[in-house]
């Protein structure tokens, strides 16, 4: 698998976004940001990403509905996705697996633990 160097964010928080593309971009990966599904979709098809931070909570499609729909997409096959999330239920985290994710972080994000799950996947 080739390195991450670009990471889509896909969260309704403007204040998660400015947070996490500061952790990123002060750690070399270049950022883009999606508040919603839709704009989610158009950043994936403009520019593809190397991974995607996906938010579960969100207005319009949820979190878990986007990542079904990216996973099951061979244009976006082999597109890892952790989820990025404030759900901190087991179950959650099951059924954000079941559809397509790779890994689940949850918010109040932990820095180191966000990085290291991004190297795992590099």
């Amino acid at each position: 698998m080739s390195s991450i160097r670009k990471i889509l964010i896909v969260d309704d928080s403007r204040t998660e976004l400015y947070f996490l593309s500061d952790l990123l971009h002060k750690n070399g990966y270049i950022v883009s940001t999606a508040e919603n599904g839709e704009q989610a979709l158009a950043a994936l098809a403009s520019d593809r990403p190397d991974l995607v931070l996906m938010d579960i909570v969100m207005p319009g499609q949820n979190g878990f509905q986007l990542t079904r729909q990216i996973t099951r997409n061979p244009q976006f096959d082999g597109l890892p996705i952790i989820i990025c999330t404030s759900k901190r239920q087991e179950t959650d985290k099951l059924w954000a697996m079941r559809q397509g994710a790779r890994d689940y972080v949850t918010k109040p994000v932990d820095p180191h633990d966000l990085l290291s799950k991004i190297m795992a996947l590099s």
